[in-house]
């Protein structure tokens, strides 16, 4: 399958060249595919900021080749570049605060950091570091991507319809997808005969995003609104609903974008199954349940306007990015190091012992 799955990917959006960090502008998306160009860790914790990348395997990529890109520069700077390189950490921990991923790449440069002898060519070493990350993400989503299929074609078989929420596909990630990665793989096997896409409001990544990507694949997709998810699981045949993962608490607990836990209530009562995709690196063991997950809330001004055009009145709103999805309402996590069926706290702790699997 593997094969096959290479064959089928179209969509990338994270290009390092040339020293420079090119990332496709996902908020002009479907209309406009736009490039920019990123040099600095300023503008890569800008970038992450105002969502031109999001996803939080993207997220965490851009900002280890942010911090690759900050070493060659304060090298060159002179002495004292390692104290200065802490303002550089700062502002890339500090661009976006719900997903796992951005401070487990980061953690990892450091890491790799200290690990530098006298004599080493510390900014290749660094931009190597940043690459494997960026090739890692890619390796684990095709093992997920075959995981999560095995499991869908195990408990439905062919001809099924799936639900998804946010975009959970190659935009998101290193190249492939998460959630999306199974949905590709599930469909080249013959297993998917519809895809629903939740279009996820208030930034409609759904509607604009994974819709265009399964567009580009051939897959058939549908979108609806975020509210018709239970109506079409009562009346559509829908088998499962898969979904990605920003962090994963300790005990299964899933962050992922709003909306997702509602997802996974009217799915247990529908007896649809749910699967979470992730790679290990959104796995937090230090946090012991989804309540010590800080969750981001932007500003109402995404809410209450569309394109910058006000649609409803002057007045409060709350504007949550994530929502926590109790570990007892999800059937099963796909990871790279394996699956975690009905998740508690003794199984992450034994899968993340595993070692992956490609």
């Amino acid at each position: 399958m593997r094969d096959r799955l290479l064959a089928a990917e179209k969509v990338n959006a994270i290009d390092w060249r040339d020293g420079v960090l090119h990332l496709l502008d996902q908020r002009a998306l479907p209309f406009e595919e736009t490039w920019l160009a990123y040099a600095d860790a300023d503008a890569v914790a800008e970038a992450i900021r105002l969502m031109v990348v999001r996803g939080a395997p993207a997220i965490g990529i851009s900002a280890a080749y942010g911090l690759a890109m900050a070493v060659r520069q304060r090298l060159a700077q002179g002495d004292d570049w390692e104290m200065a390189l802490e303002e550089d950490f700062d502002v890339l921990f500090n661009s976006r605060p719900t997903g796992a991923n951005l401070f487990w790449a980061l953690n990892r440069m450091r890491e790799r950091l200290l690990r530098v002898k006298e004599g080493d060519d510390v900014a290749a070493i660094m931009e190597a570091e940043a690459i494997a990350i960026h090739d890692s993400d890619r390796e684990a989503n095709l093992t997920m991507a075959q995981l999560g299929a095995e499991l869908i074609r195990k408990h439905q078989g062919n001809e099924q319809a799936l639900l998804t929420h946010c975009n959970t596909g190659a935009l998101a990630t290193g190249g492939f997808g998460t959630a999306l990665g199974v949905v590709r793989a599930a469909y080249l096997e013959g297993m998917v005969e519809r895809v629903y896409a939740d279009e996820t409001r208030p930034w409609l990544q759904g509607s604009r995003l994974t819709a265009w990507e399964l567009a580009k694949d051939g897959i058939p997709v549908t979108v609806n609104v975020d509210s018709a998810a239970a109506h079409l699981m009562k009346t559509k045949g829908i088998t499962w609903v898969v979904v990605g993962a920003d962090r994963i608490a300790a005990n299964g607990d899933v962050a992922n974008k709003i909306g997702t836990y509602q997802l996974a209530v009217n799915a247990m009562h529908h007896g649809v199954r749910f699967m979470v995709v992730a790679s290990s690196s959104s796995i937090d063991m230090n946090l012991e349940s989804g309540e010590d997950i800080l969750l981001e809330e932007r500003s109402a001004s995404e809410l209450l306007a569309v394109g910058g055009v006000p649609v409803g009145a002057d007045v409060e709103a709350v504007n949550p990015v994530f929502d926590v999805t109790p570990a007892d309402l999800i059937d099963v996590i796909v990871t790279e190091k394996g699956i975690v069926e009905r998740p508690d706290t003794v199984k992450m702790a034994q899968l993340m012992c595993r070692k992956r699997l490609h």
